[in-house]
């Protein structure tokens, strides 16, 4: 759910980066995988700590920016690829070095302690490298998106090639952001023709305009909407996520394809500060009561994936966001239960009041 961004702070710094001409080449190979990055900065703090013992007063002096420095190193352990924690390390490296070249050395200086001090510069220099492609990959990617601010282009080469369905098998695509983004359908309905078309980080806003594109072009029977999520974390109000949905609704209607609208997912840890139960209760209902109005077929994986504080169970999430493998078994026979009910509502169009006697899934209150 996430985009890249360079902050105002980052775009300077990667102006002043440049203005060097020690770094004016970084070869795409500079690039660290996770594991060389984590690495790295493991053998970064480990030559901290040993050179700060080979000069005296070193220690003392450098206590507390090692202690920034370990922290930075811990938060890049769990994102490799950030350039603004990659730059506040090498940042620390450097201020460490000045530091260290400040105090005097000792008459006999061990030869180990010259090594290792070298080799901590090598390693800022490699930081210092992966930095330069991480940051010329985000400023790329943040070009990308203001030539293309609702990613038109995902999908657009696939769908152009995208097959018919046939005669015997119903397609449905599944329209949304990270949770549809992450759900590998084919492995987990390998009979079915399910499309998926979710981009992580979308609001219902850019997932509207991709409808025509990433829905309708397909001709399948119907669309599985789950979307609403990101508008919540980012403060969008209710009235126009729900406008969304709406136009979502009429579109498809338009087009000959059936509306189903999903509950919003729980989330649980950090991201229940933003993504509080209580907003996210409230979008759930207005679907609810949306579907039941318009006789769509409401998806309810909130109550099946919700604690009794409206909260992810953490079973069947990893960040507390999106669903792991446990997650997505748990709605998979949900969405598979909620295509039998358009089955047989469809094959019953004469009497819709059999569609309401059978028991809608309820949204937790």
């Amino acid at each position: 759910m996430r985009r890249t961004r360079v902050a105002p702070v980052l775009a300077v710094a990667f102006l002043q980066f440049f203005s060097t001409a020690a770094f004016a080449q970084s070869p795409a190979n500079a690039l660290l995988s996770p594991a060389e990055t984590q690495l790295t900065a493991t053998r970064v703090m480990q030559l901290m700590e040993s050179t700060a013992v080979a000069v005296p007063g070193l220690v003392r002096a450098s206590e507390q920016l090692r202690q920034n420095a370990q922290a930075t190193a811990t938060a890049l352990g769990k994102s490799q690829r950030d350039p603004s924690l990659t730059l506040q390390f090498s940042n620390q490296i450097r201020a460490y070095l000045a530091l260290a070249d400040t105090l005097p050395r000792p008459d006999f200086f061990p030869p180990t302690a010259s090594q290792q001090f070298l080799e901590l510069r090598d390693n800022l220099q490699r930081l210092d490298r992966h930095f330069a492609v991480l940051l010329g990959a985000a400023q790329a990617e943040i070009r990308a998106t203001a030539a293309d601010p609702n990613n038109l282009k995902r999908y657009a080469a696939v769908n152009s090639k995208f097959p018919p369905p046939i005669a015997s098998k119903s397609r449905y695509v599944f329209l949304g952001d990270s949770a549809t983004d992450f759900w590998r359908l084919n492995e987990y309905f390998t009979l079915q023709d399910f499309v998926g078309r979710g981009i992580a980080g979308q609001t219902t806003n850019q997932i509207l305009t991709r409808f025509l594109a990433d829905v309708v072009a397909l001709r399948p029977l119907a669309v599985v909407v789950l979307a609403g999520s990101e508008d919540v974390a980012r403060g969008i109000a209710p009235s126009a996520t729900a406008d969304n949905l709406v136009m979502m609704g009429d579109v498809a209607k338009a087009h000959g394809v059936q509306p189903m609208f999903a509950s919003l997912l729980p989330v649980g840890g950090d991201a229940a500060k933003i993504r509080t139960p209580e907003a996210i209760k409230k979008v759930n209902t207005w679907i609810r009561d949306y579907c039941i109005r318009e006789n769509f077929i409401y998806i309810d994986y909130f109550s099946a994936m919700a604690d009794d504080k409206g909260m992810m169970k953490p079973e069947f999430s990893d960040d507390g966001v999106n669903p792991n493998a446990r997650g997505y078994r748990i709605m998979s026979p949900i969405v598979l239960d909620a295509v039998e009910r358009l089955r047989i509502m469809l094959a019953a169009p004469e009497d819709p009041s059999k569609v309401h006697r059978r028991p809608l899934p309820v949204a937790a209150k």
